[in-house]
């Protein structure tokens, strides 16, 4: 039958870049030995990845050396449903918020999951592969993925009256933390029906209400420490072994503000989105709306390292206001060694600082990136002077592809980048003692 010359045609650009908001990536996470790769998204669902591991052959045949593999879908589940707040009639959206594994003792994997309101355990393990007496084959005859198990171990509710925005693992393996607007709770992994409130903020008035947690993070090596985050872009240290309620903090880390740059946006630019220990555990990384910061835990007067991450935005935050983008929230990670630190730009661009030399790069991930065996192409930012070829103006920046959410491989130099629905996963292969392709 002849293809009917009045009949539209199909707009395979337009498909291409259509994105249902379910499919958004909205966290992602390595687990400790960087062979799995988690992620979580609007729609509820996590997905899973795994790294293949390379034969030797095969790595000297790309002129390779290391053992570098791809990573390839591992498990999906549904995490998390839609549900009702029927006291408050308000709807709780399914999309996963943060993702955090636990340290694994056996064969089987751990990880939490959370929504705004609940929190999940789940067990991911593997089947015998050699099952005998199954129908093995779906309904369009291929063999199905019979290998993972994944099943729901602990439901954690009922811990929160606001939204959380925050788990972290303690490093005595069996306790985490969960944070909201706030309040922070302290939750056993065996223990399920109560959780100990270690932050309250929470005023007797809402009227007298000042800032809102923003994130919180337990110490990498001491079970007593922990940090969290505020609106006004402070970040309190607090010590678990002075009080049961750490309502009162062992250390307030927070930068005097120049009154000649006051203004309408100074509290909503300087709200902290993130906040990371490093692997020493000396240093804290946190990310508000313009610079990503360092700072020393034996210093408090202000960071250590200021990182300009977008500067030439400061002239359009009015419009940034308008459009809601002033409100993003960016994640920020440390390398394996922290000596470089990565955070998220718009227009598809994330940039790394080395904090050596104090560099920038500015990278971007786009299509032609995940061809394999891509280079990273390095990107620069128009704001005046002599333009150079591939120089992207300001007023050309695409503002609906932002980059919020990343993860660096715990030991080795491999990252994934979260942007809108896709899933991007680049590594130095060249020389692992260089940070960027």
């Amino acid at each position: 039958m002849g293809e009917d010359a009045e009949s539209p045609k199909i707009n395979h650009t337009f498909l291409r870049d259509y994105v249902t908001e379910a499919d958004v990536i909205s966290t992602v996470e390595f687990n400790q030995t960087g062979d799995l790769l988690a992620t979580g998204d609007k729609g509820g669902r996590v997905v899973i990845f795994q790294r293949e591991t390379e034969s030797k052959g095969e790595a000297e045949e790309a002129g390779e050396t290391g053992d570098s593999g791809e990573y390839n879908v591992y498990s999906t589940f549904q995490s998390h449903e839609p549900d009702f707040d029927y006291l408050k009639s308000l709807e709780i959206e399914e999309k996963i918020n943060k993702i955090r594994w636990l340290p694994q003792q056996n064969a089987a994997h751990f990880l939490l999951s959370t929504n705004d309101k609940t929190i999940k355990l789940w067990k991911v393990s593997e089947r015998d592969k050699r099952p005998e007496g199954y129908n093995l084959k779906d309904e369009e005859g291929r063999l199905k993925d019979i290998s993972t198990i994944t099943s729901l171990q602990v439901l954690f509710s009922n811990g929160h009256t606001y939204h959380v925005n925050s788990i972290s693992v303690n490093s005595d393996g069996e306790t985490y933390l969960s944070a909201d607007d706030l309040r922070i709770n302290m939750w056993h992994l065996g223990i399920t029906d109560r959780s100990f409130n270690i932050v309250d903020i929470k005023p007797a008035n809402m009227e007298d209400l000042t800032e809102v947690i923003t994130a919180a993070e337990f110490h990498p090596h001491h079970c007593h420490l922990f940090v969290y985050s505020s609106s006004k872009g402070t970040l309190r240290l607090c010590d678990m072994r002075a009080s049961a309620l750490c309502d009162k903090h062992t250390k307030l880390f927070e930068e005097p503000e120049d009154p000649g740059n006051r203004s309408f946006f100074s509290e909503i630019i300087s709200s902290v989105s993130d906040v990371k220990f490093s692997h020493s555990g000396r240093y804290l990384l946190t990310r508000d709306y313009l610079t990503a910061k360092v700072w020393d835990l034996n210093m408090d007067k202000g960071p250590v390292e200021t990182y300009q991450v977008h500067e030439y935005l400061r002239s359009k935050l009015c419009s940034l206001y308008e459009n809601d983008c002033i409100f993003d929230k960016f994640e920020c990670v440390w390398n394996s060694s922290d000596s470089v630190i990565m955070t998220g730009a718009y227009n598809s661009f994330f940039r790394m600082f080395d904090r050596e030399t104090g560099r920038g790069v500015t990278l971007e991930a786009w299509r032609e990136s995940s061809k394999p065996r891509a280079v990273l192409r390095t990107r620069r930012v128009y704001t005046g002077g002599k333009r150079r070829r591939g120089d992207v103006g300001v007023d050309s920046l695409d503002f609906t592809k932002k980059i919020l959410h990343m993860a660096w491989h715990p030991s080795e130099n491999i990252i994934a980048i979260a942007a809108t629905n896709n899933l991007y996963i680049f590594q130095d292969r060249v020389n692992p003692d260089t940070q960027t392709q």
